[in-house]
């Protein structure tokens, strides 16, 4: 009889230690873009910051068919947008910024047009240095730029700027 109290309680133990997990990560600036009707992509954007070292390794929502964590890099002048299949990696105490032009969540095949001041659910998916996963419920405003913020102190001086990285004269 002591035996099986013994796993209830372990039992137990490891439910928390997944929701603890889960509360060791933080989301701040969510959004999502905007579409029009016909539209069938768009993207999300929001600032990751996980207290250990965590694995961002998927996304989901349910008006996407699909959806990805994408980086847009340079390669030789033309900037190329591919999945990260091995997902992204959140170093413990780092703030990682998931922005135009750089890592991002595609929502691809949406099921309808997401229209400005709405909110999107997203759901992500999050992996420990042990391997444990476990879910972030996220409600992303839905808007034209970034919801503004009280005080910036990261360089972005212009909010609604729209040549992402082409700085040519």
């Amino acid at each position: 009889m002591k035996f099986s109290k013994y796993l209830i309680a372990a039992a137990f133990t490891t439910v928390c230690a997944v929701s603890a997990f889960a509360q060791s990560v933080t989301v701040t600036d969510a959004w999502a873009r905007a579409t029009v009707q016909g539209q069938k992509a768009t993207g999300a954007f929001m600032k990751i910051t996980a207290k250990d070292n965590t694995k961002l390794v998927g996304v989901s929502s349910p008006m996407a068919g699909v959806a990805e964590i994408h980086e847009m890099k340079m390669e030789k002048d033309v900037m190329k947008m591919a999945a990260l299949s091995n997902g992204l990696d959140l170093p413990a105490g780092k703030a990682i910024e998931l922005k135009p032009g750089s890592y991002h969540v595609m929502l691809m095949d949406l099921k309808a047009p997401l229209a400005k001041d709405t909110t999107v659910p997203l759901t992500l998916t999050l992996q420990d240095a042990k391997g444990m996963k476990s879910t972030v419920e996220l409600k992303l405003l839905v808007g034209m730029q970034p919801p503004a913020m009280p005080s910036h102190d990261h360089g972005m001086h212009n909010h609604s700027e729209h040549n992402h990285g082409d700085h040519k004269h």
